[in-house]
């Protein structure tokens, strides 16, 4: 394993190629070079790039991965367990052997992949928390 490079502020991001925010992202890598790994464990963000040196510090994802997990993969899941009750009337057992491993399967693998993007988005696009500025002519 290579021994990783100093992250000073000198460094600019410059000096690395510029990769799109998905590919590295849904793959886990780091958003500067592209190889180091970005998770230390399912969705624990590693400190640093073991490769390149990039701190971590600035990813910031919140609950935007939740949000669409959420949004495109549980919503529709539970309306297919409600139409399935509604129209078919089933019985329990077809909830906890169908309805349930759907949900189940339609959100956790997504939660990984969409963090990763959203961590190499925010490193792409240089965002950062926003800060007040007081004008002068108030």
């Amino acid at each position: 394993m290579t021994e990783p490079k100093d992250n000073t502020m000198t460094e600019t991001n410059d000096q690395w190629p510029r990769l799109e925010p998905w590919r590295v992202g849904i793959r886990g890598k780091c958003p500067r070079c592209g190889k180091g790994k970005l998770f230390s464990s399912f969705l624990k963000l590693a400190p640093r790039c073991d490769v390149c040196g990039l701190d971590y510090d600035f990813a910031e994802p919140a609950d935007g991965p939740a949000f669409f997990v959420i949004c495109f993969g549980c919503v529709p899941s539970v309306f297919f367990a409600v139409w399935a009750e509604v129209t078919f009337q089933p019985s329990m057992w077809f909830h906890v052997l169908v309805s349930m491993p759907l949900v189940f399967l339609s959100c956790v693998p997504l939660l990984r992949p969409l963090k990763g993007w959203l961590v190499a988005s925010q490193f792409h696009h240089k965002a950062e928390e926003g800060k007040l500025v007081e004008r002068e002519d108030a």
